[in-house]
């Protein structure tokens, strides 16, 4: 889209909604991160940190309240109000000055923010380090402190969202916005939870990590097997992919394959490569959610409805039947514990007191007399 800046928005809110949330937000997006962009390589002086966060957070709900409002004229209302996710990536192009005989330096600041559940990763050679937290029920439980993560996955809404762009007034939006510091190499890889869902990333990383960061394999490969990957495994859903080469040292001289050229120039360090496709799997079910579609959980959150108390009252009673169950186990293995001790002991147990001398009564040897020379 722009140099130093890569967005993913993921429509919800049926097919045809979705898709015109998403559009509306890249294209608000854009305008409005490029005057950004344009006004810090202008400034001379830094611009701190946290003013770079507050202004995404504005811009963010500033672009919300455009899909808003074209909710508002089309009176789409409740669950018939469309939105999207949002995932975004910029590299400021800050310069600093490392030493005092050095040249001003790009500084490698990365800020990343999101809204939902679209996500960012840091790839390197060696790890795969997940940069976004989901908007949804489970992290939202964890986050209050109500239960650990594993017991809120047990939840029938565990993966609904609780907020996405357009869905409320922008008051009501909490944009999350990290900087990160990039020392190294790597891979920065957005994506959309068609790719996401069900921990494939985590699972085949390796696999594109090292060969893409050497020159190996060529980011449009790399894209284009993830893509295949994602409609393997998760076929029921769209998938959006963006994959930049972050480099701080020069790239490996690779030849090119076919006609595809290979820009070498110092200027090179960051290219970046997007895609999006649909699934390609069979169509889903009735009980399936389709592409693009909210579940009804998600709906419930996003438009202020509360879930069900049938729901949160079977999610209650399985909350505390496992906690009864390592309960009694605990109890288990101390009465385990304690019956192994009495009866490695049964013989001292069986003694009455008459059984052992008192002191005065306990036979002493007296020394014999030492031998004549």
């Amino acid at each position: 889209l722009i140099p130093r800046l890569a967005i993913i928005c993921d429509g919800v809110g049926g097919h045809e909604g979705g898709e015109v949330a998403s559009q509306l937000g890249i294209e608000n997006l854009k305008l409005l991160m490029y005057r950004l962009i344009s006004e810090v390589a202008t400034q001379e002086e830094l611009m701190q940190p946290e003013l770079v966060s507050k202004q995404l957070e504005e811009i963010i709900r500033v672009v919300n309240n455009a899909i808003a409002a074209k909710n508002d004229e089309q009176k789409r209302e409740h669950r018939q109000r469309m939105g999207t996710t949002l995932v975004m990536a910029l590299q400021l192009p800050q310069q600093v000055i490392t030493s005092p005989d050095s040249e001003p330096k790009n500084a490698h600041e990365l800020y990343v923010a999101h809204v939902g559940d679209s996500r960012a990763y840091w790839l390197s050679e060696d790890s795969c380090l997940r940069l976004t937290v989901d908007d949804d029920v489970a992290a939202r439980e964890v986050m209050f402190g109500r239960c650990l993560y594993w017991e809120a996955l047990q939840r029938p809404d565990s993966g609904a969202l609780t907020q996405a762009l357009g869905t409320r007034d922008g008051e009501f939006i909490r944009p999350t916005v990290k900087r990160f510091a990039i020392e190294d190499n790597g891979l920065l890889l957005l994506c959309s939870d068609g790719l996401s869902d069900n921990d494939w990333i985590e699972t085949y990383w390796h696999h594109y990590a090292s060969p893409v960061i050497n020159g190996e394999l060529p980011l449009e490969a790399a894209v284009e097997s993830l893509i295949d990957l994602a409609n393997q495994k998760n076929g029921h859903d769209n998938t959006s992919v963006v994959l930049v080469n972050c480099r701080v040292t020069p790239p490996k001289l690779v030849l090119a394959q076919g006609d595809r050229s290979t820009d070498l120039s110092p200027s090179a360090r960051a290219t970046s490569l997007s895609l999006s496709k649909p699934g390609r799997g069979t169509v889903p079910a009735t009980n399936e959610v389709a592409e693009s579609e909210m579940s009804e959980a998600s709906k419930a959150l996003l438009y202020d409805k509360n879930v069900s108390e049938a729901e949160q009252t079977e999610v209650t009673k399985k909350g505390n039947s496992k906690r009864w169950l390592i309960v009694a186990g605990i109890l288990i293995f101390f009465a385990m514990a304690v019956g192994v001790a009495l009866w490695r002991n049964r013989d001292n147990l069986q003694k009455t007191p008459e059984d052992f001398p008192y002191p005065w009564e306990t036979p002493v040897s007296e020394p014999s007399p030492p031998e004549a020379n």
